[in-house]
């Protein structure tokens, strides 16, 4: 599916992937969160956060914005998995009936984390689904 970025999100990947060499496939400037998202290559996020949280750390001195990483995946159900961490998803199935809809399998004690502070987790975890597999929501089982 094609991903269209926005002037800023352009230019923040560019900066992202110069200065960490990592591999930036998506980019989503969250205005309400007062962050930046980054979807970042497989096999890549030892690089992209660099050692000890460097990478991330001076990334978000320069924009002024936290930075959440999100490594992607070839599947849906991969994505959805690894834009919810660190909370522990045993299972992600995918239905397609009238709507695409994700089923979410999260530990009891992980739920708060999937979701996050004011459902933020949650809300980056839908926008990144829909953005790259049509996936019109997310749920918990």
């Amino acid at each position: 599916m094609k991903v269209t970025l926005t002037d800023e999100a352009l230019q923040l990947a560019g900066l992202f992937e110069q200065e960490t060499e990592a591999t930036v496939r998506d980019c989503l400037v969250d205005e309400e969160n007062d962050r930046v998202i980054f979807l970042i290559k497989p096999g890549e996020m030892g690089q992209a956060i660099g050692s000890g949280g460097e990478h991330v750390k001076r990334i978000e001195d320069q924009i002024g914005k936290s930075v959440k990483l999100v490594e992607d995946g070839d599947r849906p159900e991969d994505l959805v998995a690894n834009a919810l961490a660190p909370a522990a998803v045993y299972n992600v199935t995918i239905s397609e009936d009238d709507e695409t809809l994700a089923y979410v399998e999260v530990a009891d004690e992980d739920r708060g984390v999937a979701i996050g502070a004011d459902g933020k987790n949650i809300e980056a975890a839908r926008k990144l689904a829909r953005r790259h597999f049509d996936i019109d929501d997310i749920t918990f089982t």
